[in-house]
């Protein structure tokens, strides 16, 4: 039977650079519809010295966003960096780092498992992340129906009710902040919490954070703390050299960190 997804699906596989009438990129949520005027430009502040890797951000994230508690997917998550004095780097995040780090095996995937020795140990450090929301997000050039789209407040969403499941704006993120939901299978990403900001209220991921290692801010307001924080402070951003221009922000980040 020939459904609207799949006739979308098939006929426009290779259309990844088609433009997309301004009509379909409806809002979602509570979120504004590109086109709406706004005085707001949301940014996010990661202070890595301050992440002690105890996982209340992501269970606060999934819990917020629908995300299966139990799936080994996540819209925000924690990496542990372990650096030996050989000079070897070790990265893991096991359950996007849910239930914290309480031991000291090393969970490298496909790699398996190592345990490594404090006395072997350099420096270790945990880095959390999620969506960038991109000032040129590569996500929202590529999505040939225009279900991914970037609001005036500079949050990039996901309309679900047009995704059609291609995957290309997965496969377009450098930052692999994206996956499929496994119980409605479109694209998910982290939204910012953006309903949460419409009703005053800061993302589950910031409020869930004991030590403040989480911030958001509105990059437009000169008086906001995170803005002067951006700019009075040496910043950084993953992988700059994409020129998407990220948005997320992050204060102490070492160069082990991809």
């Amino acid at each position: 039977m020939l459904t609207r997804r799949n006739f979308l699906k098939y006929s426009l596989a290779g259309a990844a650079g088609l433009a997309v009438p301004a009509t379909i990129k409806a809002s979602t949520g509570t979120a504004p519809a590109a086109g709406t005027a706004t005085d707001k430009r949301w940014v996010f502040l990661v202070d890595s010295t301050k992440c002690v890797g105890c996982g209340m951000c992501v269970k606060a994230c999934k819990n917020e966003n629908e995300v299966p508690y139990d799936a080994n997917v996540s819209r925000t998550w924690v990496e542990r960096y372990v650096v030996t004095k050989d000079g070897k780097v070790h990265a893991d995040s096991p359950k996007a780092a849910r239930d914290g780090f309480t031991t000291q095996t090393i969970d490298q995937g496909h790699h398996g498992k190592e345990i490594i020795k404090p006395a072997d140990i350099s420096k270790a450090f945990f880095v959390p992340k999620l969506c960038n929301h991109c000032e040129n997000p590569a996500c929202v050039q590529v999505c040939p129906v225009g279900a991914t789209y970037q609001t005036k407040e500079g949050v990039v969403l996901v309309d679900r009710t047009w995704c059609i499941g291609c995957g290309y704006c997965i496969m377009a993120c450098p930052y692999g902040v994206r996956f499929f939901h496994p119980v409605y299978h479109t694209a998910e990403k982290c939204t910012f919490c953006v309903h949460r900001l419409h009703a005053g209220l800061k993302p589950a991921c910031v409020e869930a954070c004991p030590f403040g290692a989480r911030q958001i801010g509105n990059r437009n307001d000169p008086n906001d703390p995170v803005t002067k924080t951006i700019l009075n402070n040496k910043v950084q951003v993953l992988k700059e050299e994409y020129g998407t221009k990220p948005q997320v922000y992050y204060l102490g980040l070492s160069m082990e960190v991809k």
